[in-house]
């Protein structure tokens, strides 16, 4: 590949389908991630454990409309 600039590429790829443009930053997205076995364990049992808590009724859920509404109020 020839030495092509970030603004070159990134005006090549927008004249891409969007089909296309979403397919390429999925990959990007993926290359990024590095997959690490403990952290995803742990992010399993976190969510594990906050399904649990939420079925068994042991935490009080806010909907996003009344979150949004005390970020403003702050």
């Amino acid at each position: 590949m020839t030495n092509v600039t970030y603004d070159e590429l990134f005006g090549a790829v927008l004249t891409l389908p969007p089909l296309y443009r979403a397919m390429l930053a999925e990959h990007l997205l993926k290359s990024l991630d590095e997959i690490n076995p403990e952290v995803e364990a742990g992010w399993e049992k976190k969510i594990t454990n906050r399904i649990k808590a939420i079925d068994e009724g042991k935490v009080t859920l806010v909907s996003s409309d009344e979150v949004l509404q005390r970020l403003r109020n702050r």
